[in-house]
């Protein structure tokens, strides 16, 4: 079997290809190529990939290419599509960027699965789709309301996705997911920012009030999530992935300046940012009770063992922070 994976020199779609490629049971040994396709935009780090594995095959280039995207897919049985412009400040001052990569390059990659017989494309979306959640927990029936113009973006992928599905019988698959944590994290996002920060001994710009409310999954537990729908998943079907540790950015903080060994004088409250949605908030019984999901990792650990990565692996980040300091990015969840 042959999968291409858009997005994967990035977080999430680096360590799903590492879990594939490596000695556990995802993946296994009738995957026989993996070719990553990612564009390697400021947040897509090549070292993210072990090009030295004989199964891998790395090409740059852009989701929004037709001519090379129909060549990758002509070679493909599988389709997992990470690729996304994903920083929610962002794409408050450059919608743009995000409605032509994740709406446009979704569509082109649909397109060229259909012209070329792909069995199988798992779209990977996010929790923010269904907007704010005053109580309870959304459902993957429930109604999308998404409020960032990244938010939307995801939003308007899925529809088109789950559209090639009901029109064209394309066996797609969508996950949404809750915020995601783990090492090689671009330090734009809200955990490895204040990390690097704090080991820098900077200061932390906390949004507003700081009670904005996110549920936490490890990278790892997402990754096993998104293969789990991949095999045994129902094509034309939605699975929310959540992590089960809910809590505000406000004791998130707190977590980190004990981690890092740092005070409350650290913290700085900075403007909230427009639009900024108080809660995610999603049921993922759909994926337990069909696919067999759970997170298998402690948040504590986690987070702990998330904190010392990034204690150890300094030349990794470090360049990146620098990317961070020149573009003004701020905190974002």
């Amino acid at each position: 079997m042959k999968i291409l994976v858009t997005g994967a020199a990035g977080f999430i779609g680096s360590a799903y290809v590492r879990m594939l490629l490596g000695p556990g049971p995802a993946g296994g040994p009738e995957i026989t190529r993996i070719t990553v396709l990612d564009k390697l935009t400021y947040a897509g780090k090549i070292d993210n990939l072990d090009l030295a594995e004989p199964r891998l095959r790395f090409v740059q280039g852009d989701v929004c290419d037709t001519t090379l995207v129909g060549r990758l897919m002509a070679e493909a049985d599988q389709v997992v599509h990470f690729a996304a412009e994903s920083h929610v400040d962002r794409s408050i001052v450059a919608a743009g960027d995000f409605v032509r990569t994740n709406v446009l390059g979704t569509q082109v990659l649909l397109d060229a699965s259909l012209r070329h017989g792909v069995t199988r494309f798992v779209h990977i979306s996010t929790d923010e789709v269904y907007g704010s959640v005053r109580t309870g927990s959304r459902a993957e029936t429930d109604p999308l309301a998404p409020t960032s113009p990244y938010a939307a973006s995801k939003a308007a992928s899925d529809m088109i996705a789950l559209a090639y599905h009901r029109t064209h019988g394309l066996d797609v698959r969508v996950t949404r997911c809750t915020n995601n944590y783990g090492p090689r994290q671009f330090p734009e996002k809200i955990i490895p920012l204040f990390i690097t920060n704090l080991l820098d001994r900077r200061d932390v710009p906390l949004y507003g009030d700081g009670l904005n409310r996110r549920d936490w999954l490890h990278v790892e537990d997402h990754c096993l999530g998104v293969d789990l729908v991949r095999t045994k998943g129902r094509p034309g079907e939605v699975y929310n992935l959540g992590g089960g540790t809910e809590m505000t950015n406000l004791r998130l903080t707190g977590s980190l300046l004990a981690a890092c060994g740092g005070d409350w004088s650290r913290v700085s409250h900075v403007p909230d940012r427009k639009g900024h949605d108080r809660r995610y908030s999603i049921c993922d019984d759909k994926a337990r009770d069909e696919l067999g999901y759970r997170p298998r990792r402690d948040f504590a650990a986690g987070l702990a063992e998330t904190v010392e990565w990034y204690r150890r692996n300094r030349r990794w980040w470090e360049p990146l922070k620098r990317r961070v300091t020149e573009m003004s990015v701020g905190e974002a969840v």
